[in-house]
């Protein structure tokens, strides 16, 4: 039984594939027929929990197909990697592009699971060497992993966050190179780019960007289109959301159908002159 069938509780993703890709997108899956917009993303492109994400709403609001390519705690790699995602991506009349956070992503470090990027997989020799006293056989997820090293040396652990900032540019630059056609950089977040990163922890999502990365990719975009839901939607919380009692805690973490209808209407405004409609 794979990741994505565990604990859906009501809710029913239709999890498909395109083409050749082993990576499970929500459904129901497209036809990629005529018109359609193509939307790469990490928790909050796939909708988890929610029973109508923004990438539906927005199809609602143009009436153009949006095809959803989002993936669970997906790092950049994910996407740069599938050949299938980026066709589809030169095939529509504009791609937009969710910012992910740093963290899932292999690196000089660490390495993680191609396709569950939030998966720790194995250390590098590097990071063995900077952090001696840690057992590194204890981490199965990217998060608890960098937490971890946090805590033991703020110190030694920049380092490893500067590298995983730089993996980041180099890995979206990349990315959205692949892709041909109209592109759009998509912030949805509970935080502005302009905000600063909480000391204590890593952070809210996406994980170590700042607004420095995101002007870094200005020129490799047609636009970048900034969502921050208002506090009365992220005041709403879990309301409308659908998940099993035990998945309380990380539903809490997500925003909520009042945020992705916020981000729709924003999202379906600034799209509409791009695709021509």
């Amino acid at each position: 039984m794979t990741y994505e069938n565990l604990g859906l509780g009501a809710l029913d993703y239709f999890p498909c594939r395109y083409g050749n890709s082993k990576l499970l997108f929500r459904g129901p899956r497209k036809k990629m027929a005529g018109d359609y917009i193509a939307m790469l993303g990490g928790t909050e492109t796939y909708g988890k929990y929610i029973e109508t994400p923004f990438p539906a709403l927005v199809q609602e609001q143009l009436g153009i197909e949006c095809v959803n390519f989002g993936c669970m705690n997906a790092g950049v790699d994910v996407f740069s990697n599938e050949p299938t995602v980026i066709s589809a991506c030169n095939k529509s009349r504009v791609t937009v592009v969710q910012v992910v956070g740093a963290q899932n992503m292999s690196n000089r470090f660490y390495a993680v699971h191609p396709r569950r990027n939030d998966r720790f997989v194995r250390a590098s020799t590097l990071l063995k060497t900077i952090f001696r006293e840690v057992d590194f056989t204890e981490f199965h997820f990217t998060k608890h992993l960098l937490t971890t090293l946090q805590a033991i040396s703020p110190e030694r652990f920049r380092v490893v966050q500067d590298e995983l900032k730089e993996a980041w540019l180099a890995r979206m630059k990349l990315l959205l190179e692949k892709i041909e056609g109209k592109t759009v950089l998509l912030w949805f977040a509970d935080r502005s780019p302009e905000d600063a990163v909480s000391a204590d922890g890593l952070g809210t999502d996406p994980v170590f960007v700042d607004n420095t990365m995101i002007e870094s990719i200005r020129p490799f975009v047609t636009e970048i289109i900034e969502i921050v839901p208002s506090q009365l939607a992220q005041s709403r919380g879990t309301e409308g959301m659908l998940f099993p009692e035990m998945e309380q805690p990380a539903a809490e973490e997500i925003m909520g159908p009042a945020a992705h209808e916020e981000a729709a209407q924003l999202l379906a405004e600034r799209l509409k002159p791009m695709v021509n409609l």
